[in-house]
């Protein structure tokens, strides 16, 4: 079964449009290559492809391991195929993904709907993989530590997650800001008394003041 992965890298190659590669190219600043398959006819691509062959965990890194962008991509779509399948046991492999080709469009997916869908299934592990996260010198390892726990609404460690937010407070790394404003606003949703006190005490960046007041501010 994981030769048949094999057909969805051939079906992909077979898409490929280099004019459409160059200009996908330069809009993530060149950091990556690109077959030049649009989202919508990839994803159309994928589903027609697991119509026959249900999906296998064991592609995951098959996919992740080659060079153009969309087959990342093609390992985050069929990584929600797998999920109830995913075990602690693989998160050693969801934290390579995060390091390997390292950029916000798969690491907010596997930081939340991949590490944070695990640590949430054993809790019990988010104190440990958590705080590793947190004081990495991986400015993506420190993303996926704020974003975790995103979709975790009621059951949100809400002391956690604010420790978590003023480790990270003053950095001026764009990506933490944001992180950090995207945490508080995806929160104050569940709790917005607690958020908008929080913004209002500590001393955060404006960029995630700004993010982190934004469903306040409609509600």
């Amino acid at each position: 079964m994981v030769d048949n992965i094999h057909i969805l890298i051939q079906r992909l190659e077979d898409r490929k449009d280099l004019e459409t590669a160059k200009s996908m190219s330069a809009y993530m600043r060149d950091q990556f290559s690109f077959l030049g398959i649009k989202s919508p006819e990839r994803r159309e691509i994928v589903k027609e492809f697991l119509k026959h062959y249900p999906a296998k965990k064991e592609w995951l890194s098959i996919l992740w391991d080659l060079p153009e962008r969309e087959y990342q991509y093609s390992a985050l779509d069929i990584l929600l195929k797998v999920r109830k399948t995913l075990e602690p046991e693989d998160l050693p492999l969801i934290e390579s993904f995060i390091l390997c080709r390292s950029w916000w469009d798969t690491v907010d997916l596997l930081a939340t709907n991949a590490a944070g869908y695990l640590l949430h299934k054993s809790p019990h592990l988010q104190a440990d993989y958590g705080e590793k996260w947190l004081h990495s010198d991986n400015m993506w390892l420190n993303r996926t530590a704020i974003l975790f726990q995103l979709h975790y609404k009621m059951d949100t460690d809400e002391a956690l997650l604010y420790r978590y937010i003023l480790t990270h407070a003053d950095s001026s790394e764009f990506f933490l800001q944001k992180a950090i404003g995207w945490a508080l606003r995806e929160y104050s949703k569940t709790n917005p008394v607690s958020v908008k006190a929080f913004i209002e005490k500590e001393d955060l960046k404006p960029l995630s003041k700004r993010e982190g007041l934004k469903w306040i501010g409609k509600s």
